[in-house]
């Protein structure tokens, strides 16, 4: 055997060893599967399955909730290779809570926040927020035995009849007065506004899929009225000045407080509620996004 050919086989053996082939993305329907309950691929590669709490009859100041409005459980998977990160929000009544933290913390996932969104809501809910990495079944498998002990519906539903849910407000007034384009989802109108700079979790980049974007909710509540929640994502210093721009413009702070443990850079999240007439509320939520760093429209 020449030196050259000997010489040609070491170099193909050291560049086969030195590129290991590159992991396939997680089976995401075995996830569902596992979880119980489908989901949906989102922008970045993201799997999320929706949570809602349609089980729950919630009423805040005479309004009832409409579960995409402020009662939106979720829980979103990172690929990373064959592996995953985990992020959610489990919405939960009081009862729920501790049986279903124990369930998660045995099952290897971690609790990174407790708390409330909404003041005087009846009965009142609070949300868990969760977070993991690692094999996606096993995770999922994990997930389904905690929310088993809660209420929270699993079931994969039918699509509903065609029955549009009417939004009686001017949307595209509120969306010219907020700045951006929302959307129509099961009676509430939705915003979702990333934030200008990446946000990261153990080095890896969340997307806004897995909660890292501002949300705002709009639910009809008659004659071009609307009830307002969300959570605002926001730098420390612009937690302050979104309280003023939001309180100047008749919005009520009911929340704040941070939803995960080790994000870079460091972020708090804001919850909010006000009913009034649709596009004086846009215009204060305007006011409130000129103090924060977002992606322009």
């Amino acid at each position: 055997m020449s030196i050259l050919f000997r010489l040609a086989i070491l170099i193909a053996t050291a560049a086969a060893v030195a590129t290991p082939s590159l992991a396939a993305d997680p089976d995401w329907n075995t996830v569902g599967n596992a979880l119980g309950k489908a989901g949906s691929s989102q922008p970045g590669g993201v799997y999320r399955v929706g949570l809602p709490r349609t089980d729950l009859k919630v009423s805040l100041d005479g309004v009832a909730l409409k579960p995409g409005f402020a009662l939106g459980g979720w829980v979103a998977f990172e690929p990373m290779g064959d592996q995953a990160m985990l992020m959610g929000d489990i919405v939960l009544t009081q009862d729920e809570v501790n049986p279903v933290m124990k369930k998660l913390e045995d099952g290897g996932i971690e609790v990174t926040a407790l708390h409330n969104h909404l003041l005087r809501a009846e009965p009142m809910t609070l949300f868990m927020h969760v977070f993991a990495q690692g094999d996606p079944v096993t995770i999922a498998t994990a997930l389904h035995a905690a929310l088993a002990l809660s209420k929270t519906p699993l079931e994969n539903t039918p699509p509903a009849q065609a029955t549009t849910q009417q939004i009686d407000f001017d949307t595209a007034a509120v969306d010219q007065a907020v700045g951006y384009k929302g959307k129509a989802n099961g009676g509430v109108y939705q915003f979702s506004i990333p934030r200008a700079e990446p946000i990261k979790e153990d080095g890896m980049v969340v997307p806004e899929a897995m909660g890292s974007a501002i949300a705002i909710n709009f639910q009809p509540t008659g004659g071009g009225k609307a009830a307002i929640t969300g959570d605002f994502v926001l730098a420390a210093t612009e937690v302050n000045p979104v309280i003023k721009a939001m309180q100047d413009n008749g919005i009520e702070i009911t929340a704040l407080h941070s939803h995960m443990l080790n994000e870079e850079p460091r972020m708090f999240f804001m919850h909010f509620w006000a009913n009034d007439a649709a596009q004086k509320l846009a215009k204060g939520l305007r006011a409130a996004l000129d103090n924060v760093a977002v992606k322009k429209s």
